[in-house]
C-alpha cells in the first residue's frame, strides 16, 4: 500500500511539474496554445477595455487559438500605480501602463504628458508613437513595447464654473503624475489621485473639481457629479500609455506569433486613438445631457491659460536636460509633429 501511494504522489507531482511548466513557458513547438493575463486600470465596462479585448481577440483569431488573452480589468490583477513594475516581475504577461503613475521612470517620454495644446486623442495617439520611433527611449527596454496611446485633451470639469484664470484661484483639482504642475501652474491647488478615484473624492468634497478628457464623465461616471466643464484647449494635456509585453514571455515566442502581435498592435494606433475620441464624445454628450454647462474660453482666454502653463514646458526640458537627454528637441519635435494629421 505505501509503494502504490509513493506512486500515486509521483505521478501526481510528475503531472504538476507539467503542468507548471505549461504555464511558465510560452508558445514553441512543444505548446500548441499558451494563456496569457492583461493588466488595465480601466473597469470592465469601460469602453477602453471593450478596444482591449478586440485586441486580444485579433490576435487570437489570427493565431488560429495559439495565443489566448485573458484581460483583468479595474487593476485587479496590478493596481494601476504597479501595472509596469508587474510587467517587468511577470505578475501580468500583457499591461496597460500610465506614464504618469510611474513618475520619473520615462524622463523623456513626460514629453507627452505635457500641455501641449492637444486637440484629439487620435492627434495624441499618432504623436506618441512616432515619438518612440523616433527617441527609441531606452527607458522602456525592460519591456517588449507592442503600440503607444495617449488620451484626448485633459480640460477642466468642476462644481463651480472656471470662466477665467483666476476662477481656478483655491479649487482643489483632481490630477495625476506630471498634471499635478499643469494644475498647479493654472492657479488650483493639485490633489493626486488615481482616477479610479475621482468620483469618490468628488462626492464627498474632497476635491472641487478634475482634470480630464471628456470620456472621463462617462467612463468614470463622475459627469454626474461636476456641473461644469471648461474648453481650455490652449492648455489642453495628455496622458501616454504604453501597451507591452513582459520581455521573458516575448522572446519565448516563435517569430512568427511575435510579427503577428505586432501587425495588430499597429493596426490599433490608429483604431485606439479614434477609440478615444469617440469616447470624448460619448462623454460630453452625457454631461450635456445632465444639464451640465460647456464654457468654451475664448481666444484671448485661451492664449491666457497657454502661456500660465508654458513655465511647465520648460522646466521639462531642463529636468531632460539635466539626465543627459534631449529634452528640448523632444518638445521641439512634439510641438511641431501635433500640426500634423
Amino acid at each position: 500500500m505505501r509503494q502504490m501511494m509513493r506512486h500515486i504522489r509521483t505521478v501526481f507531482l510528475c503531472c504538476l511539474c507539467f503542468s507548471l511548466v505549461g504555464l511558465s513557458f510560452s508558445i514553441n513547438p512543444a505548446f500548441s496554445q499558451a494563456k496569457f493575463t492583461y493588466s488595465t486600470q480601466f473597469p470592465a465596462n469601460h469602453a477602453h477595455t471593450k478596444v482591449t479585448n478586440e485586441w486580444g481577440k485579433e490576435i487570437e483569431k489570427r493565431t488560429n487559438g495559439k495565443v489566448q488573452i485573458t484581460v483583468f480589468p479595474s487593476g485587479t490583477l496590478t493596481p494601476p500605480d504597479q501595472c509596469y513594475d508587474g510587467l517587468l516581475r511577470g505578475l501580468s504577461d500583457f499591461g496597460m501602463a500610465t506614464f504618469g503613475y510611474s513618475r520619473g521612470r520615462f524622463p523623456l517620454s513626460e514629453v507627452i504628458d505635457l500641455p501641449l495644446g492637444y486637440k484629439s486623442g487620435l492627434g495624441a495617439t499618432r504623436l506618441i508613437n512616432r515619438f518612440y520611433d523616433k527617441f527609441k527611449p531606452k527607458e522602456f527596454d525592460g519591456v517588449k513595447p507592442l503600440y503607444f496611446h495617449a488620451h484626448g485633451p485633459g480640460l477642466i470639469h468642476t462644481k463651480k464654473p472656471a470662466y477665467k484664470l483666476e476662477d481656478l484661484t483655491g479649487m482643489k483639482i483632481r490630477c495625476g503624475g506630471l498634471i499635478t504642475k499643469t494644475v498647479k501652474a493654472l492657479g488650483a491647488v493639485p490633489v493626486s489621485m488615481p482616477q479610479s478615484e475621482a468620483y469618490d473624492a468628488l462626492s464627498r468634497g474632497i476635491v472641487d473639481g478634475s482634470i480630464a478628457p471628456y470620456e472621463a464623465l462617462f467612463g468614470w461616471k463622475y459627469g454626474e457629479l461636476v456641473k461644469f466643464s471648461t474648453e481650455c484647449w490652449g492648455a489642453g494635456y495628455s496622458s501616454g500609455f504604453i501597451v507591452a509585453m513582459n520581455k521573458n514571455k516575448w522572446n519565448a515566442l516563435s517569430p512568427d506569433i511575435q510579427k503577428i502581435i505586432e501587425q495588430v498592435s499597429e493596426e490599433f494606433i490608429d483604431k485606439t486613438g479614434n477609440a478615444w475620441d469617440q469616447m470624448d464624445k460619448e462623454g460630453k454628450d452625457f454631461a450635456i445631457k445632465l444639464g451640465n454647462k460647456i464654457i468654451s474660453l475664448s481666444d484671448s482666454e485661451n492664449a491666457r491659460w497657454a502661456k500660465a502653463v508654458r513655465p511647465v514646458l520648460d522646466e521639462y526640458v531642463k529636468y531632460a536636460q539635466g539626465k543627459n537627454l534631449p529634452g528640448d528637441e523632444a518638445l521641439k519635435f512634439c510641438l511641431e509633429e501635433l500640426k500634423k494629421p
